[in-house]
């Protein structure tokens, strides 16, 4: 899907998008000399508190009000949803310049981007975003820095789309280390270093708690490293280093502690944190942040099969630490428990934060409203919490205490991945990964499961929503300016 920029309305636009702020008013329009509306050409027109639609044959004019007070992500849905609703039109026309507010007009780019998103990629007439249109935005401004922030504006939103497209495929479209081939390929076209483990590679370096969890699926599991990392030249000082470490678990049946048939082709998506990983790694490469960044994604695949791990079985992992199986189920800490210790042996980075689908508690406690958060640093607490708020991708902080730590305190090995209680699951699970952590001073857990994959104006079922994306590059983008 492209996009161009033109200085008018091109005659063969049928839909036409006009975005203003709530500051404005419609009439207020009227009044430029750059825009008049005979309202008598018009055979249509529906009028709300914040739209008016006037239309002819098929030519639609869709007038917008935009409240700027809103945060970003609601902005967004509005937009996406205006865009989703006229999916149908082939050539679009979108107006910037009544919308004076910079900030805002990058947003409708992105969100236009997004809003042109199909789901519909194995259908077998296909109606995918490439074939959703053309886009022309339309405006009098020439500044470059203007026409540059359009363009990383939509390709944010690109980057968007391809989490979504990992997240929405099939687990047999998405055979882990073809992913990861498929990431790694993607990754060193934008300037990124990677370094894939396959299974042979993997049992070679210790990742044995990853091996444990795929090896009761026909496909390999793989640990991917991505690494970006800001030209070192005219820099005077030493960059900062900070690890995302994201879940990447293209199915999960539960294993042998088996899921209920029950919505389980949902479990396609249970790799949402190695999406936002992925996804802002990519993003760093356009953004090009001064930084190091790591981005550590293990994938596999949680299956029922004769070798599959059982309930009772202890694991090695790659920090040295042994693991008790409780539950097959919760396998997804597993996976992160050997890419953490990977991040804090291997890199030793400043900041470190892993995102995850992890637990149906959270969704219990949070909804669809808010990813869990649980660090023991303050000031990063506040840090993430205050880029939710901005961002719109939002986080709800909660506790990490020690008196939780018994519930994953095991007889027989070093920790074990389930306590066994119906309550407080999240919040064990968290207590697990620190474990692997080694302590780690500026570590944070987020639990995506509720705020990843849901309701969309994109399908009838559920569907990815790219979250992360714009939470992890707001934290960076504030984080680096204070560091």
């Amino acid at each position: 899907m492209n996009y161009s920029i033109k200085k008018s309305i091109p005659t063969k636009a049928d839909t036409i998008l006009i975005p203003f702020l709530a500051t404005q008013t419609l009439e207020s329009l009227w009044g430029t000399e750059t825009f008049s509306v005979n309202f008598a050409f018009f055979e249509k027109q529906i009028k709300t508190d914040k739209q008016l639609i006037l239309a002819k044959d098929d030519k639609f004019w869709h007038f917008v009000q935009i409240d700027e007070q809103a945060n970003k992500a609601e902005i967004q849905k509005s937009w996406i949803k205006i865009l989703v609703q006229q999916k149908e039109k082939e050539n679009w026309a979108i107006l910037l310049d009544y919308c004076n507010n910079e900030n805002i007009v990058y947003l409708m780019c992105q969100a236009t981007r997004r809003g042109l998103y199909r789901i519909g990629n194995f259908k077998s007439e296909q109606t995918s975003a490439n074939n959703a249109g053309k886009i022309i935005f339309v405006t009098a401004n020439k500044d470059k820095d203007f026409v540059k922030n359009i363009e990383k504006s939509w390709q944010r939103a690109e980057i968007q789309c391809n989490m979504m497209d990992w997240m929405n495929a099939p687990s047999n479209a998405k055979k882990p280390l073809i992913l990861a081939k498929e990431i790694s390929r993607l990754a060193k076209e934008k300037g990124l270093k990677t370094t894939l483990y396959d299974a042979k590679a993997a049992r070679k370096k210790g990742f044995y708690a990853l091996l444990g969890v795929g090896q009761g699926s026909a496909d390999e599991a793989a640990m991917l490293v991505l690494e970006y990392q800001k030209e070192k030249e005219n820099l005077d000082k030493k960059l900062p280093q900070i690890a995302l470490v994201g879940k990447g678990v293209t199915f999960d049946t539960g294993g042998i502690s088996i899921k209920s048939a029950n919505n389980m082709h949902y479990m396609k998506s249970d790799m949402g944190g190695a999406a936002a990983v992925v996804g802002t790694l990519l993003w760093a490469s356009v953004q090009q942040w001064d930084c190091h960044l790591i981005g550590i994604v293990p994938l596999t695949e949680n299956c029922v099969d004769a070798k599959s791990i059982k309930p009772g079985d202890v694991l090695q992992s790659y920090s040295g630490k042994t693991i008790e199986v409780i539950d097959t189920d919760a396998e997804g800490r597993l996976i992160l428990a050997d890419g953490l210790a990977l991040a804090v042996k291997d890199f030793k980075p400043e900041v470190m934060i892993d995102l995850a689908t992890l637990t149906g508690s959270c969704v219990m406690t949070l909804g669809y409203e808010a990813g869990g958060l649980f660090t023991q640093n303050e000031t990063l607490a506040q840090q993430l919490y205050d880029a939710g708020q901005e961002s719109g991708e939002k986080l709800w902080r909660l506790p990490l205490w020690d008196a939780y730590a018994p519930d994953i305190a095991s007889d027989i090995a070093d920790v074990r991945n389930f306590s066994g209680k119906p309550l407080a699951g999240a919040i064990s699970a968290a207590k697990f990964l620190e474990v692997f952590t080694a302590k780690h001073p500026a570590w944070a857990h987020l639990d995506i499961a509720g705020v990843a994959f849901g309701d969309t104006p994109y399908g009838k079922m559920k569907n990815a929503t790219a979250y992360g994306l714009d939470l992890l590059s707001t934290f960076l983008d504030n984080y680096l300016i204070k560091n």
